[in-house]
């Protein structure tokens, strides 16, 4: 009866059942330390001697893995970060001589801040300038293109409202394209105004974020009034608590671009 059940038993069970009779060896500890100092020796082995479609898969595979790694280093940074309150200005108050050499400090305000405008942003949900606007139909926004010999096709679709597309776009051989964004309508640039600066800049879009219609449009780089877009602000010198140059931007559109021939938006701060 033992040995049949010892051949039903999953595997590992065998080696825990075999550790918990006779223990691990005595160098158990060791061994597992130096096999894990061997990995990152492995894992170059391995970069090295792959080529072709194993190579290209496994490179984006560790791109993944080193991205988390720096975001988990990233929060430990901020974590032990020290920096000054902002309320501890030396300008303004008169400090007695003891405590000169003393700063106000507060090591996980940049930490939570960071969180919060994380949690904001996966959920979407911003204090905008224009909370409210009007769905835009499917109808309204693309116009059926017939194709075919005898023009009885009728499965692509022009877009009639201003879009961005990336830097490095191509168009799809035109048996494949379905969405037709023309070329007169494309945008790279927008009229950004900074609500606390009350100044306006001309700034390079760098993507949709959102477009509140429907998330079809977000995909397509749509841009209609409401629309949240990110702009690239390098040139505005914006820092963030940590003083870190902050490169791109939340902007909500406030015209309608197609009417206007230009995009004027508004920086959410």
């Amino acid at each position: 009866g033992e040995s049949n059940c010892a051949a039903k038993m999953p595997q590992h069970e065998h080696i825990e059942l075999h550790r918990k009779r006779h223990g691990v060896r005595m160098d158990q500890m060791e061994r597992e330390r130096k096999r894990e100092a061997r990995e990152p020796h492995r894992i170059s082995k391995v970069a090295r001697r792959s080529h072709g479609l194993k190579a290209k898969l496994w490179n984006a595979r560790r791109y993944k893995e080193k991205a988390i790694m720096r975001k988990t280093l990233n929060v430990h940074e901020e974590k032990t970060n020290k920096h000054r309150n902002a309320d501890v200005d030396d300008d303004s108050v008169a400090l007695p001589a003891y405590l000169l050499d003393r700063e106000g400090v507060s090591r996980a305000k940049v930490l939570s801040n960071t969180i919060k405008q994380k949690r904001k942003e996966k959920a979407g949900k911003w204090d905008v300038p224009i909370p409210k606007v009007r769905a835009v139909a499917d109808d309204e926004m693309f116009k059926v293109m017939r194709s075919g010999k005898r023009k009885n096709k009728a499965w692509k679709r022009q877009v009639t409202k201003v879009c961005f597309v990336g830097q490095n776009f191509t168009r799809k051989a035109p048996k494949y394209e379905r969405f037709i964004r023309p070329k007169a309508l494309r945008f790279k640039k927008a009229h950004v105004t900074h609500p606390e600066l009350q100044a306006t800049f001309h700034l390079e879009i760098l993507g949709v974020k959102k477009n509140p219609s429907s998330p079809l449009y977000t995909q397509l780089g749509v841009i209609t009034k409401g629309t949240v877009v990110e702009v690239n602000v390098s040139e505005l010198g914006l820092v963030t608590t940590t003083g870190k140059v902050v490169w791109g931007k939340y902007a909500q559109v406030t015209n309608n671009p197609e009417l206007d021939g230009c995009i004027n938006a508004v920086l959410l701060v």
